[in-house]
């Protein structure tokens, strides 16, 4: 049996298990810039970008005070943040140097530019812009071909609000 889900579909948020409800906060809302729609008691929060019930769920219900998972261990790799335009995208990586914070890779793919960084307890976080389709780099034959290029974090700087 096949079956396609609706090209209409979105992942409507993710919900992270933290160690640290006030430090996850502080990077989420702090540095990259979301908003605190509510908290849940004293071990959760929801976060939002436009006012949205929440992009982001943190809880530290089962996980306070806990430790990243192991490398070569499964579970999530990255969650991936999608800005609306190269200069919103810039505005980020600015805050991000401004804060001092770490990033582990930057990459121009031709369908998107993403900057790398992993969040307090060690969750892989992608910040990235789309480019249009139409600039998307093909193969002779019109078929897809991403690419892993270094992304130049300097131009991208000069573009931040």
């Amino acid at each position: 049996m096949s079956y396609t889900v609706p090209a209409e579909t979105r992942i409507g948020h993710v919900h992270l298990k933290v160690a640290d409800l006030e430090r996850a906060i502080g990077f989420y809302s702090g540095v990259l810039g979301f908003e605190l729609m509510q908290r849940y008691g004293s071990g959760a929060a929801f976060l939002s970008a436009g006012g949205y019930h929440h992009h982001i769920g943190l809880n530290t219900w089962e996980s306070r005070g806990g430790t990243p998972p192991a490398p070569g261990h499964t579970g999530l790799y990255h969650t991936a943040i999608l800005y609306p335009s190269r200069r919103a995208l810039a505005g980020a990586l600015k805050r991000l140097v401004a804060a001092r914070y770490p990033l582990d890779g930057a990459s121009d793919h031709g369908v998107s530019e993403a900057i790398y960084l992993s969040d307090p307890d060690g969750n892989g976080v992608e910040l990235y812009r789309d480019r249009p389709e139409a600039d998307w780099p093909r193969d002779a034959a019109g078929e897809l071909k991403m690419v892993t290029a270094p992304l130049d974090l300097q131009a991208l700087l000069a573009e931040a609000e």
